[in-house]
């Protein structure tokens, strides 16, 4: 029996599927945050975690451990030397490919096929593949890039609730909320963001999105913003080759009602997601 593994490690999370030879799903697994920028013995331990979770779940001997494809999608892994040490490394699996979180996605997405992905998460990058050629557009990294994230909106939420404090901007209901979290206290805010990563700003991006649905003219201020960004990121991914388009990450769905109708109507549902793409990376092929 040929058993194969399909391992997402993202910035936020790292999650496993393993499935056997006819497809069905016998085994997953869980775990923390897993980018390389933390480094290999951590992202080596995230991993074996995350897939040792799913093994057990499914009771996996050693002998059948030995029977494993494995594909791997892990965000940072194209910075340099870290495909390299990661080839270093024994799971002792049948064997192991490699590639980015966001090439797993893409995969997943259009089945293999040509196509591209917008993701909108905590940060945000096209992954597109044309006439079977891989590249990606943006996303790289926060506060230079990103736009149109998560972590973007947190972070203009926070210009925003600090000029409020001062009284260069006007209070509304959001700059309230975030300034709430510090107690009104510049000085506590400036001592968060000393310490702040993208994920951090990130998981103020739900309270934007919520206070711009109720109309407060700064948090619609800010969406719009993002929204814009988001559409010329889509226009540009056409205008590269692609022939489909979907937006994909847990910022997606909240920020799809901001687009314009025509951007809508050129976007396609996902037909797997990233789990499905590492297991299309691992070998298995009899997908969707």
């Amino acid at each position: 029996m040929t058993y194969y593994l399909g391992i997402d490690a993202g910035g936020s999370n790292c999650r496993a599927r393993l499935i056997d030879e006819g497809g069905t799903v016998i085994g997953e697994g869980r775990s923390g945050p897993a980018n390389a920028r933390a480094g290999i013995e951590a992202l080596y331990e995230t991993l074996e975690e995350t897939a040792g979770q799913a093994l057990a779940h499914a009771a996996v001997t050693a002998e059948q451990r030995a029977a494993i494809h494995a594909g791997m999608g892990i965000a940072g892994i194209s910075r340099p030397g870290v495909l390299d040490a990661l080839t270093d490394l024994d799971f002792g699996f049948a064997s192991v490919t490699y590639a980015t979180d966001a090439q797993i996605a893409n995969l997943g997405a259009h089945a293999g096929q040509d196509g591209a992905i917008l993701i909108i998460g905590t940060g945000s990058a096209a992954q597109l593949r044309v006439q079977g050629r891989d590249f990606t557009i943006g996303g790289y990294g926060f506060p230079i890039s990103d736009e149109g994230s998560g972590a973007a909106l947190g972070l203009s939420a926070m210009r925003h609730a600090l000029r409020a404090l001062d009284g260069r901007t006007r209070k509304t209901p959001l700059s309230a909320a975030v300034t709430e979290r510090f107690d009104h206290d510049t000085a506590q805010a400036i001592a968060w963001m000393d310490q702040a990563t993208p994920r951090d700003y990130g998981m103020l991006a739900p309270l934007v999105m919520e206070y711009a649905e109720a109309d407060d003219v700064i948090a619609r201020s800010i969406v719009e913003h993002a929204a814009n960004h988001i559409e010329r990121f889509i226009e540009t991914i056409f205008e590269r080759g692609a022939t489909r388009c979907s937006l994909v990450g847990g910022l997606a769905p909240r920020i799809r009602p901001w687009l314009r109708a025509r951007t809508v109507e050129r976007l396609s549902d996902a037909v797997g997601d990233p789990l499905d793409g590492a297991l299309r990376l691992a070998g298995y092929q009899a997908l969707g």
